[in-house]
């Protein structure tokens, strides 16, 4: 063995070993990093639970809020608002979503310069903050051309644009993870594309479509800021009777109550952001469910 074949192979065994305490180096933050975020994400857990268990009771769903009575307010109104707001948001988003993660999937040419263009804008608009979102519906729909006023359709819109580009994309992946076997083997057999589309990836991509839908609408129902600039009041002690109501959700009411001096307001905002989580932790678990559900099934 020559002189510097030795030579070389030591400094391949030291790049090796420089490398690895590198990758030692960083693999060690990342976990140092994990661990502090779950530290702090259990200590604001226990804060939450120990403050607000003992008002997470039949009064907080059955009674309305009060400003005389905290001891014994409740967020009916609020709960029943986030209802709402929810299901305006499904009506508006899911069809939209999927519809159009089914053109651009399955039907458009992406060769097209407009079709570049939409899925271009469509990945931007994932990352665009939620205030703006408020801002477009406050400009189009509160007021300006459509001018519903603060009522649930306008909330509902709010958030089925803020949710709108997730559902396409994870709708997107889902369909596009269905293996080609099966387009291919549906149109050998006479179907159309539509009908391939419709019996075959739909109901074979619906476990992953499901779940994204899920988990976008469980970040729509934690959200105020858009609410907020679209109308939705801190104060309701009515609840919303359609589309066209006066409203209020958890998130505003949490975000009303936090500030108050009083300390039965305060017992009543963690109570309220227990019930969030419950809700959150149900719309995740649906989201399970249906995943491992329809995954056996195909």
């Amino acid at each position: 063995m020559t002189t510097a074949s030795v030579t070389r192979g030591n400094a391949l065994t030291r790049g090796r070993r420089r490398d690895g305490i590198i990758s030692a180096i960083f693999a060690a933050v990342l976990w140092t990093c994990l661990a502090l975020i779950c530290v702090f994400l259990f200590f604001m857990l226990a804060v939450i639970v120990q403050k607000g268990l003992a008002r997470l009771d039949a009064n907080l769903i059955a009674n309305q809020p009060s400003k005389i009575r905290p001891a014994t307010a409740g967020v009916q109104s609020a709960l029943l608002g986030t209802l709402w707001v929810g299901a305006m948001t499904v009506l508006i988003a899911l069809p939209l979503g999927i519809a159009a993660a089914v053109y651009l999937e399955e039907y458009a040419n992406p060769a097209k310069w407009w079709n570049r263009a939409i899925e271009l804008n469509i990945q931007n608009l994932a990352a665009v903050p939620a205030v703006i979102y408020g801002i477009l519906t406050l400009g189009f729909v509160v007021r300006g051309p459509l001018s519903v006023g603060a009522v649930v359709l306008a909330g509902g819109i709010a958030l089925a644009l803020l949710i709108l580009p997730v559902i396409i994309i994870t709708a997107r992946e889902a369909m596009r993870a269905v293996p080609r076997e099966i387009r291919d083997g549906s149109l050998a057999l006479g179907a159309t594309e539509w009908q391939t589309t419709w019996l075959q990836v739909l109901p074979a991509a619906l476990p992953g479509i499901a779940t994204g839908s899920i988990l976008a609408m469980s970040r729509a129902i934690g959200e105020a800021a858009p609410l907020i600039l679209v109308g939705a009041t801190t104060f309701v002690t009515f609840n919303p009777d359609g589309v066209l109501s006066k409203y209020t959700t958890l998130p505003v009411q949490i975000y009303n109550l936090v500030p108050q001096d009083r300390d039965a307001f305060r017992d009543l905002a963690y109570a309220a952001i227990l019930l969030l989580i419950v809700v959150l932790l149900a719309m995740n678990a649906v989201a399970i469910w249906l995943r491992n559900h329809y995954q056996h099934r195909w």
